[in-house]
């Protein structure tokens, strides 16, 4: 058959000798290398598959010595290890995902190409381990250090179920990632990134270094699976290993986070939350870095989707203590909770005229750990609390009703943490509790029998925990209701908070 006019340019597909002499080895790693180029460069994939087919038969046919220390001429030892290097980035390349032109997130090509080159890395990789056991090639630990980091990057692209991966090629991936670690001696991934013992200091410099490229502005889009390796490999390294990387990470996590597309906006808020908790507070307040991350962070809160203030806000409550700890060192410890006072008014303006069912349980789900972290400077926010508790609490959230829930937690802590305010509030809360009893004891709320049981346990909690902080005055105001109550579940429930007594002595805060 006739060899088309790239594979007769770039030597693709022409047979290869029984007996590969250094040069000549070099010469075909060159060839194969050229046409997986060409096929990038005009979309033809006649000269990539031949290239992917003579490399698979150059490796069978090519011994470890060869393979890994063959140069011959005046070629440096280290000459063949780098080629090596070269062709395990052009395979990973090759097989990469690349961006459509129409947007679509279907890449059907894709998969076929990722099997074949992930068999090619499997059979690197076994000249590697029969090299191991070999005493007349010691030069594989170059030829692993130069192939260690495509291959990763490979199986971390195609092993997890994507839009560019299938069955088939996750399965290939899988393998050439577990025969990475064997080789390498790792028993897991921050093992393998990060090294397992004193002397080996892994290899997520490597990687990082590898993806650098495809981080920027102007790339990071035309491979869509590079922010998943680096979010995946990123949040895998914990300290001490990552403040020495911070230059490297931080950048692109905030690249990612700045996007328009709310999964991009996502996945890069959890590449900032795990640097903040894993990067020392020194660290992060040089060169003013924390005050960046707390900008970028706080501008999301603007934006009405669900799962982005969820990332957000439980990043913001790990990186409070380290704005509070730039100001306790300036001297300003009267100004320690600014940002979160900051952070709390803001969610507070966009709760209380909030309907959506999945941003309200959201905002509630996060509300308490506010609270906690506020403490008794709660007060600052006491009156928009009590409007959103109030409202809140009328609304129920079917089908488990976790708002409702949380904003019960919420007020516990709020009646706790300021009670010396609550007496004044006593008939207005007293009011908005009995009407959610009495709710549940119509059985009008769409929700689970657990949930109406556990509502109705955190309203009686509630209830006495009220009446502690009032000295006893919700106790007269419920007698004469107890008396004229005929339902069972509502006068249960009074009854509960009748036979409650305070500890002699104890303030309803030391709950």
């Amino acid at each position: 058959m006739k060899l088309d006019s790239t594979e007769e340019k770039s030597g693709v597909g022409r047979s290869l000798p029984t007996e590969v002499s250094p040069p000549a080895l070099q010469q075909a790693f060159s060839k194969i290398l050229h046409g997986l180029s060409r096929q990038e460069s005009s979309g033809q994939g006649n000269a990539g598959n031949a290239a992917l087919r003579d490399l698979g038969a150059l490796i069978e046919a090519t011994e470890c010595d060869k393979l890994f220390e063959g140069t011959g001429g005046g070629g440096s030892p280290r000459e063949m290890p780098e080629i090596l290097g070269q062709v395990a980035k052009a395979l990973e390349k090759f097989a990469a995902p690349k961006e459509k032109a129409d947007g679509s997130e279907e890449h059907p090509e894709v998969p076929e190409k990722a099997t074949e080159v992930g068999l090619l890395f499997l059979k690197l990789l076994g000249k590697v381990e029969t090299a191991k056991s070999s005493p007349v090639c010691p030069a594989w630990k170059t030829g692993l250090r130069h192939l260690s980091g495509p291959t990763y990057i490979f199986a971390i692209t195609h092993r997890l179920k994507q839009p560019w991966t299938s069955p088939k090629s996750q399965h290939v991936a899988g393998e050439v990632l577990s025969l990475l670690f064997r080789v390498t001696e790792c028993s897991s991934v921050a093992g393998f990134l990060c090294g397992e013992n004193e002397d080996d200091r892994g290899r997520f410099a490597v990687v990082l270094g590898l993806l650098k490229p495809h981080l920027n502005k102007e790339t990071w889009k035309k491979n869509p699976a590079v922010k998943h390796v680096f979010s995946w490999t990123l949040q895998q390294v914990s300290q001490p290993w990552l403040s020495q990387h911070l230059e490297k990470i931080l950048p692109p996590s905030l690249l990612i986070s700045d996007d328009y597309q709310t999964d991009n906006k996502v996945l890069g808020v959890q590449c900032l939350h795990h640097i903040v908790t894993n990067v020392p507070a020194a660290d992060l307040l040089q060169y003013n870095r924390a005050q960046v991350l707390y900008h970028a962070l706080f501008n999301h809160l603007y934006m009405p989707e669900h799962r982005l203030i969820q990332a957000v806000l439980l990043c913001l409550l790990d990186l409070f203590p380290v704005l509070e700890k730039a100001l306790h060192w300036q001297g300003e410890a009267a100004r320690a909770s600014t940002h979160c006072h900051e952070v709390l008014q803001l969610v507070l303006t966009h709760m209380e005229p909030e309907h959506r069912p999945l941003l309200r349980r959201t905002y509630a789900r996060n509300l308490p750990a506010f609270v906690k972290k506020l403490g008794i400077l709660t007060t600052r926010h006491l009156k928009r609390l009590e409007q959103v508790i109030l409202g809140y609490l009328e609304v129920y959230d079917e089908p488990e009703d976790e708002s409702r829930l949380k904003i019960l937690e919420t007020l516990k802590l709020v009646m706790q943490y300021t009670w010396p305010r609550i007496p004044c509030r006593v008939v207005v809360l007293l009011k908005a509790l009995l009407k959610l009893v009495c709710d549940i004891a119509r059985d009008t709320i769409p929700t689970t029998e657990a949930a109406k049981s556990a509502v109705l346990q955190e309203a009686t909690d509630c209830l006495i925990l009220l009446d502690h902080c009032s000295q006893g005055q919700v106790k007269g105001l419920l007698a004469n209701i107890a008396l004229s109550c005929e339902d069972s579940t509502v006068v249960s429930c009074i009854r509960k908070v009748q036979g409650s007594a305070e500890a002699p002595g104890e303030d309803p805060g030391d709950d």
